[in-house]
């Protein structure tokens, strides 16, 4: 089933915003914290610090009318910094492969920092800064053909 959340980024300090969060909203993280030790890490990637595998990867936390929170850790060892324009994505789940391709390619065009639309482990996956500067993400879960 589709759905549409907001994903936060953070330089470190992910579990203690979304532990807040949790008690502003009254609601619960949903499932476990994955972790950053718990990814695989792509060819070349540097290794983490024993820290840096402790810091947030992914959490979700519904908040209010099926609305989901999600976040992570930023690594600064990995050359990522915090800015407006990254801090905040809207997340979308579309429920194929092909309404996935047709949102993103719509999202992107005219705007920048595409990755282009890959597999990841966990999902189909993209993400693109449209032409206003909104940071777009895209998650599919039908598996590949």
């Amino acid at each position: 089933m589709s759905r549409v959340s907001t994903y936060l980024n953070f330089m470190g300090t992910t579990e203690e915003a979304f532990s807040l969060y949790s008690s502003i909203f009254r609601t619960e993280i949903t499932g476990e914290i994955a972790r950053m030790g718990e990814m695989p890490s792509g060819p070349g990637a540097p290794e983490l610090t024993d820290a840096e595998k402790k810091m947030v990867a992914h959490v979700e936390l519904p908040i209010l009318a099926g609305h989901v929170l999600m976040g992570t850790d930023m690594l600064e060892s990995m050359g990522h910094e915090l800015r407006v324009g990254n801090n905040v994505t809207i997340c979308l789940e579309p429920d194929t492969r092909a309404e996935t391709d047709r949102l993103y390619a719509a999202l992107s065009e005219g705007g920048s920092e595409s990755t282009g639309m890959q597999q990841m482990p966990w999902a189909y996956w993209g993400c693109s800064l449209d032409r206003f500067g909104i940071r777009w993400m895209f998650n599919c879960y039908e598996p590949a053909p």
